[in-house]
């Protein structure tokens, strides 16, 4: 019996799919990565009995990166970024061991089955899948074909059956156009990055961005928000006036009508028309005319109007709704919510879709009426030759989902079936009226058949007064005519839908990339979000597009980015050669980074204006080992150390606060040292700003502070304050934070674990001594007679922290709160409770004594 393993791109849609093929009768296992579940079952494949493994991964399961050397900052030229530093394909989460859990798997089947999301990144990640699979597989016999491309848009029943009984393969050119794309922003991006957060973190303390950023999508995004900023600056108001009359067909009623002029931009012609008008006491009726029009249904849905809708009508910004759409595609609830194409095939099932929404309460009464009188075929869309548009699989309420997941689920249904309705028909009428000379025009809509706006009600006509029943001739009193004095407005700011607009027209990025691009620059602080969700640029993001401008405009225009896109595009259809267009490209890029260098006095003419140099900014804090006066402690982004005598700035721990640790001075360079911490309910550490940047011991790296500094005989090192190994690491020490009294606690130098112990302890010392039974470090004990814990009213102990019995309800472990926003919702204690060594693993290889223990952790 052949083994054949099936792939998906998430452990979710891996399950979908499995309990769809095995019509529910599988069993399932963890994977030994812990993320992804192994389903198993048995069937037929290609006309023979076999045993089907499905799982997924989780997303990519590798990631570009330069090799070792290149991704150091201080020592690579970054221009060398663009030709000289060799890339490799690293794993994009290491934890996850991705690549050993597919061997794992893989190991021994004889076929395999991508089921990997149908889209570009979907075939880049197949062949990543085929790279770590293929080498444990079972070799084919002759030309046995053992490799299978699953194409679906939606989990449902029906698509996932189809998809595997008609298996195609997986498409190299897709894939290597994002190999492409991968390899061209990281070059570019790098390079321009690195050169000015370099250059411009050295000279301003006050940008408050921790990475001066350039991306190739990113920058030209930036562009068209600063663009529009430009336009209101320079916006200069004028005054117009318009004529407005209202004239009274019945005693109690006034019609006002608008002057076909419009509007005059000279008030003495303005009050000249007026005093001409004023001659006459009665409008006339010119023409009557009535015309049946037509506002048209929607085209169907595809990514960038659903991302428009929702941050226009909805609230939610691009790459939550994003996020939303994909969990409502895992989910089974509509269909693949990435597409560029507004056109349903011809052999779609549009009925059947509609029919599941025929017990909404929502629109059920409109969906049976659609069903009963027949359904009208969508309007002619374009057809990118990728997914169907977005449509709703599967009925679903507002409790299933709840929240945002329920608005854009709403959202999707209606617009799904305002495609199959009918168009909306309302009858305009015209009536051309005269007084004087000068020609107004009153203008009355009446809906005749509401079509799609009953589904869609915001789109709908709206309700105005009717026009009176008049003929050519008629006369009319009129009731006033009065010149109205008013302003030209400046644009507003771009809001996200009219920018995600803009980018769609210029060709910057793919319908998935666009809400990544546009969160890039609002993270990078270049833009804020104000009230309804208008893009502001900052002072930082206005001051680097006109540099660019400045110094080279294609670096900010969408022109060159649009032109990429295209050959990438080309790549993608097997019509441009993958290495040409990266060595063009590269080669653009270089010469323009070169030039920009060179140049880069332009945008610092710029920057001088707008920001403070660093020895203007900070506020005194430790004292500098070298000339002995303050350095600065500059709090915005990067928090850094800046000495303005020895002109000499030192990067800092970030996501924390800084103060000086009680006036101590690092034994090796006589700097004062500074206290970091997280907060009261995390981690804090000393550390000597010198040491931190320029690390004393061969076997310290940059940004370690005291607690993992090898230094023998200091107060504040590893050596002197270290307790054991990390109960959950493999490799951290557990170091006592001696300013943590009296909630004393001691916290790994590598992870988040924190270990509360003797709460209200006098003093806790690290002994010389170690236990016999685990190897760490010995603690005394002093508490206060009248708080002490310890038996028999003892107020000293000394013992092992992880086997001493007295100590044993006196620990316990946590996990800490740190300001990092990976770690944000993990701030409870894990449940380990307390008492004796908690939980966790212990490394196999027991170190004998605390300086082999110490050995061990360098190693």
């Amino acid at each position: 019996m052949k083994t054949v393993l099936m792939v998906a791109e998430k452990p979710s849609l891996a399950q979908s799919i499995a309990k769809i093929l095995s019509r529910g009768n599988m069993s399932s296992r963890k994977g030994l990565n812990g993320a992804c579940s192994v389903h198993e079952y048995t069937g037929s494949f290609v006309g023979q009995s076999a045993h089907f493994k499905m799982t997924s991964v989780c997303g990519h399961v590798m990631t570009l990166d330069f090799i070792g050397k290149y991704n150091s900052w201080d020592k690579v030229d970054p221009a060398e970024l663009f030709s000289k530093a060799p890339t490799e394909k690293k794993e994009a989460n290491p934890k996850l061991t991705m690549v050993k859990f597919l061997q794992v798997e893989g190991r021994g089947c004889d076929c395999i089955v991508l089921w990997l999301d149908c889209d570009k990144e979907g075939e880049n990640i197949c062949f990543e899948v085929l790279d770590a699979v293929l080498p444990v597989m079972n070799k084919p016999r002759g030309t046995e074909r053992t490799i299978y491309r699953a194409k679906f848009s939606s989990i449902t029943d029906t698509d996932i059956c189809n998809a595997m009984n008609h298996l195609g393969e997986p498409n190299r050119n897709e894939a290597l156009s994002v190999d492409a794309r991968q390899e061209l922003d990281l070059r570019i991006g790098c390079a321009f990055t690195r050169f000015q957060t370099k250059y411009f973190q050295g000279k301003y303390g006050n940008l408050d961005s921790s990475l001066i950023s350039f991306g190739p999508c990113q920058t030209p995004t930036l562009g068209f928000c600063v663009e529009r900023h430009d336009k209101i600056q320079s916006f200069k108001p004028e005054t117009y006036w318009v004529l407005q009359a209202k004239v009274s067909p019945e005693k109690e009623s006034s019609l006002t009508l608008d002057w076909d002029r419009v509007r005059v931009f000279d008030r003495e012609i303005a009050q000249m028309f007026l005093n001409i008008t004023k001659m006459a006491k009665e409008a006339k009726v010119e023409s009557v005319s009535k015309k049946e029009k037509v506002k048209q249904r929607p085209l169907a849905l595809n990514t960038v109007e659903m991302l428009r809708v929702a941050s226009a009508a909805l609230g939610m910004g691009p790459q939550h709704a994003m996020q939303i759409a994909e969990r409502l595609y895992t989910q089974g609830y509509i269909s693949y919510p990435r597409t560029e194409t507004t056109h349903y095939p011809e052999n779609f099932d549009l009925k059947g879709c509609l029919r599941q929404q025929a017990n909404n309460p929502y629109w059920a009464d409109t969906v049976k009426a659609l069903l009963s009188e027949g359904v009208n075929r969508p309007r002619k869309g374009h057809d990118a030759g990728d997914h169907p548009p977005i449509t709703p699989m599967r009925a679903a309420t507002e409790a299933e989902l709840g929240g945002d997941g329920w608005r854009l689920y709403e959202y999707i249904t209606r617009h799904f079936i305002a495609t199959v309705s009918a168009d909306c028909k309302y009858l305009q009428t015209t009536i051309s009226f005269s007084i004087g000379p000068e020609r107004f025009t009153c203008i009355g809509k009446v809906v005749t058949s509401p079509g799609f706006t009953e589904i869609m009600p915001w789109h709908g006509i709206p309700l105005e007064e009717s026009l009176p029943h008049c003929e050519k001739g008629d006369l009319f009193p009129i009731g006033e005519i009065k010149l109205l004095e008013k302003q030209t407005s400046p644009p507003d700011y771009l809001t996200e839908a009219e920018l995600i607009t803009l980018m769609e027209k210029h060709g910057i990025g793919t319908d998935a990339s666009i809400p990544v691009h546009i969160n890039n620059i609002c993270q990078r602080n270049y833009v804020t979000v104000e009230s309804g969700r208008r893009l502001k640029p900052t002072n930082l993001g206005i001051v680097l597009v006109h540099g660019y401008y400045k110094i080279d405009a294609e670096l900010v225009l969408p022109t060159i980015r649009s032109a990429v896109e295209k050959q990438l595009n080309l790549i993608a259809l097997g019509k441009a050669n993958y290495h040409q267009v990266l060595e063009h490209t590269l080669d653009i890029f270089k010469r323009k980074f070169h030039y920009f260098v060179d140049s880069i006095a332009g945008m610092d003419e710029l920057m001088e204006v707008s920001f403070s140099p660093l020895a203007a900014t900070g506020k005194p804090l430790s004292r500098c080992g070298k000339c002995h006066r303050f350095m600065k402690y500059i709090q915005a982004k990067p928090s850094r150390l800046h000495c303005s005598h020895c002109d000499d700035t030192y990067s800092l721990p970030q996501n924390g606060t800084i103060k000086l640790y009680k006036e101590l001075r690092c034994p090796l360079d006589d700097f004062e040292l500074v206290l970091w911490s997280s907060g009261s309910r995390g981690k804090s550490y000393p550390l000597c700003p010198y040491c931190y940047n320029h690390p004393p011991f061969r076997d310290m790296k940059k940004g370690m502070g005291c607690n993992e500094c090898t230094h023998p005989t200091c107060q504040h090192s590893l050596s002197m304050l270290g307790i054991g190994q990390c109960v959950e690491c493999e490799s951290g020490v557990l170091v006592l934070d001696p300013t943590s009294g009296p909630k004393w606690k001691m916290a790994c130098n590598k992870c988040n674990v924190v270990v509360h112990f003797f709460e209200n302890a006098h003093k806790v010392r690290v002994s010389p001594e170690t236990c016999d039974s685990c190897d760490a470090a010995l603690v005394d004990v002093d508490f206060n007679k009248a708080k002490s814990p310890l038996p028999g009213d003892e107020t000293q102990h000394a013992g092992c922290v992880f086997c001493d019995p007295v100590f044993q309800d006196l620990v316990e472990l946590k996990h800490a709160a740190t300001r990092h926003p990976m770690h944000r919702g993990r701030r409870q204690a894990r449940g380990r409770g307390r008492g004796r060594r908690p939980g966790g693993r212990l490394n196999p290889k027991k170190p004998k004594d605390k300086m082999a223990a110490l050995a061990a952790y360098f190693v």
